[in-house]
């Protein structure tokens, strides 16, 4: 048995659907989903681009991806935790709204600030991703909850793939800063859809919202799982940064001398990972939760093994991007099976919980990489993956689960 769960808040949650989780809903959500969270990439591919429009070095370019990563988990602790003491939908859009802003303000941004603050009120909007998923969760029957989480994953991590593909293709057409007016209207338009369609769903919480931070610090300290599960993915969200963020000036340099459009087009080798959360989900509802998180970690490993060899060879770098996505949905679904299954009434919290340690970890990928980048080129680059990857392999066989 693991320890006792915060229980202190009221959890008592009270459901007024305007619809039952139909097919189309799922699918609604995974799209919301993937949209929203696309925002925070839509930076990678184009980082060559807007260090040569600002005169930026490569560590302050990496930057914007940086900051992406914080405003998100600054998102995840502070604004998720809401949804237990407002109506669902309405939180919803209005989260999804403040994204189409933050999208504008970049897009119009005359200088490096502007477009910080921008992705900065992009990344705190975004999170709304993290207030669907589960919803989606807890709506679903317990005997599909694997397989809608899988879904919704799904949705995810095509937009973030697609977001570099879209991204790079659009900075070709004229400018990067056309990206960002696309994808304002696509999250205005993804926004009215969530208000006409998603149900209504509320908790009767009396609580404060100190009290309900409180209790999100509460569940880590009286909750193993939730902590094991949340430095696994910590590290492997690390490990996916690690390698997206200093990619572009990777490809962008010799032997590549890729564009934007062609280094966006990376983003669809990944989409092997998008499969991969389906699998997860599946391996999860069979009980094959453990199997799924080990080869995930093991693969982590060796994908960057396979990265070692991107400077000289493009099938290395080919097979260690499919590897690197498919395996980090591995052990990020099988992450979040273990952790909604602990309170259905304080997925929430839990998710802040869990999905703020895991943006952090992207965070210090996207920081970590670039000054390694800086300094030690390509190679410095892979030596601390590895070394993040032995560290996180070590913990995921040698730590007994209970």
């Amino acid at each position: 048995m693991t320890a006792p769960i915060y229980t202190d808040v009221d959890d008592n949650l009270m459901s007024t659907p305007s619809q039952s989780l139909s097919q189309s809903l799922v699918w609604l959500m995974a799209t919301a989903t993937g949209i929203a969270v696309a925002s925070n990439y839509y930076a990678q591919p184009l980082l060559e681009s807007i260090a040569s429009d600002f005169s930026l070095s490569h560590s302050t370019a990496g930057n914007i991806v940086t900051t992406a990563q914080l405003g998100y988990g600054i998102g995840l602790l502070f604004l998720v935790p809401l949804a237990d003491m407002f109506e669902r939908r309405r939180l919803i859009v209005l989260m999804s709204f403040l994204t189409t802003i933050g999208l504008l303000i970049s897009g119009l941004s005359a200088n490096v600030g502007w477009l910080m603050f921008g992705t900065a009120v992009t990344a705190l909007g975004s999170v709304v991703a993290q207030v669907l998923l589960p919803l989606g969760a807890t709506l679903a029957s317990e005997q599909q909850r694997g397989k809608i989480i899988g879904t919704i994953m799904g949705g995810l991590l095509l937009g973030i793939l697609l977001a570099r593909v879209v991204s790079g293709g659009l900075s070709d057409l004229g400018s990067w800063r056309y990206i960002y007016f696309f994808a304002t209207a696509a999250m205005f338009i993804t926004t009215l859809a969530l208000a006409k369609y998603l149900p209504l769903y509320h908790s009767d919480n009396r609580s404060s919202y100190l009290k309900i931070l409180g209790s999100v610090i509460a569940l880590f300290s009286q909750e193993p799982v939730l902590r094991y599960r949340s430095i696994l993915g910590l590290l492997s969200f690390a490990l996916f940064s690690m390698f997206w963020t200093p990619l572009a000036f990777l490809l962008s340099a010799p032997p590549y001398n890729y564009t934007d459009s062609v280094i966006g087009l990376f983003g669809l080798v990944g989409i092997a990972g998008v499969f991969a959360a389906n699998w997860a989900g599946k391996l999860a509802d069979a009980g094959h939760g453990s199997l799924a998180t080990k080869l995930g970690l093991s693969g982590l490993l060796f994908s960057w093994v396979l990265l070692y060899f991107a400077p000289i060879s493009l099938v290395a770098l080919l097979l260690g991007i499919l590897l690197l996505d498919l395996t980090v949905q591995l052990v990020h679904v099988s992450n979040q099976n273990q952790i909604y299954a602990l309170a259905p009434e304080l997925r929430n919290r839990l998710t802040a919980g869990y999905m703020t340690c895991y943006f952090i970890g992207g965070a210090f990928g996207s920081w970590f990489s670039v000054m390694l980048y800086q300094h030690f080129a390509w190679t410095g680059v892979v030596a601390g993956a590895c070394l993040t990857a032995t560290i996180a392999c070590l913990l995921g066989f040698l730590y007994k689960e209970k």
